[in-house]
């Protein structure tokens, strides 16, 4: 264990290396191609008629 004390410096560096690597691996990633892949289709979302629906909604529970 003496030679912890002397080289943690070391570990540090290589430890600091896996850490930069691995967020230069994500920023690679592209999760666009990977929906399109594997034919995930988003929701669709529509504002003004989730809104429409939503002020029906609340006007049929207050009478």
């Amino acid at each position: 264990m003496e030679w912890i004390k002397d080289y943690w410096w070391v570990i540090l560096l290589f430890i600091l290396g896996i850490f930069i690597n691995a967020i230069k691996a994500l920023n690679k990633l592209n999760f666009k191609s990977y929906i399109d892949k594997k034919g995930i289709k988003p929701i669709p979302y529509d504002d003004e008629e989730n809104n429409q629906t939503r002020k029906s909604a609340e006007d049929k529970n207050k009478k």
